[in-house]
């Protein structure tokens, strides 16, 4: 796969639009994932599929960052001296641990409800997240910039994916870093990421993907380099039923995946 040469559809991707001329968020979606709200840090519940992957994720962002920054951090905190920005952070799954690591974390969601929960929680373990209920072209628009933007399982949620993209880009700095986890559009991600984890095994409720939302990484490449980004890495995420746990796999993109980019100076 090349992943800087993509081939996008343009009416499927459209020339990048201005902050200021649409919004990335979908009611419906943000509906779904405030019902979720008080489940957000039950491993057992609803959740549970993030909190198996947690570990992947967050060592892969760790990785990344240290290497991408060479000589920030500790041995106990190998973030310190990033500004991290967690867009779609949900109820503070991923900002956590990574305000634990020693970035200045901002999380942001569009639920109200998920960002009390994710804030009840920092509060209560003692984490300093600075967490809004607000949007990702919000920020964008406004004069804060961060050093590294994550994006976690969010891309196939929102309702513009160009102006999206372009609000993350915009709100890192120069010589920073976007992180992106989401699902592949294939055949087997169908199978396992909708029939298997929704209907069959049941890890999510009904209806929390659409098929036709998923973004194969040349996609994302394309609509990225539009904004000065190349994309460094993207990594697959296999699932083993034996061990249930997920790992990180370059053989294998078809369904979960994590992909960084990186801007010019």
């Amino acid at each position: 796969m090349n992943a800087n040469r993509p081939s996008l559809n343009p009416r499927l991707f459209p020339r990048p639009p201005s902050i200021e001329s649409g919004t990335t968020v979908d009611p419906d979606e943000i509906a779904r994932f405030t019902a979720l709200a008080a489940e957000w840090w039950d491993p057992n519940g609803k959740c549970r599929p993030l909190h198996r992957l947690n570990p992947v994720r967050l060592r892969y962002i760790r990785d990344h960052l240290t290497r991408h920054f060479p000589g920030i951090g500790t041995e106990t905190r190998p973030l310190a001296g990033l500004r991290l920005i967690d867009v779609g952070c949900g109820g503070g799954l991923i900002a956590e641990p990574l305000a634990r690591m020693g970035a200045t974390v901002v999380g942001i969601d569009a639920a109200a409800a998920n960002v009390r929960v994710a804030a009840q929680h920092a509060a209560d373990a003692g984490v300093a997240i600075d967490y809004r209920c607000t949007t990702a072209e919000a920020v964008a628009a406004s004069d804060e910039r961060f050093d590294v933007v994550v994006a976690l399982e969010i891309v196939e949620h929102v309702a513009d994916l160009p102006l999206f993209l372009t609000a993350l880009a915009t709100m890192t700095k120069p010589e920073g870093m976007i992180i992106l986890a989401t699902v592949n559009r294939t055949a087997k991600s169908f199978a396992l990421a909708i029939v298997g984890a929704e209907y069959l095994l049941r890890w999510l409720p009904r209806g929390t993907h659409e098929w036709r939302r998923f973004r194969r990484p040349s996609e994302l490449a394309g609509l990225l380099r539009r904004h000065g980004f190349a994309v460094g890495d993207v990594t697959g995420v296999g699932y083993n039923p034996l061990r249930d746990e997920f790992r990180l796999t370059d053989r294998d993109l078809d369904v979960n995946y994590l992909l960084t980019a990186r801007r010019g100076p």
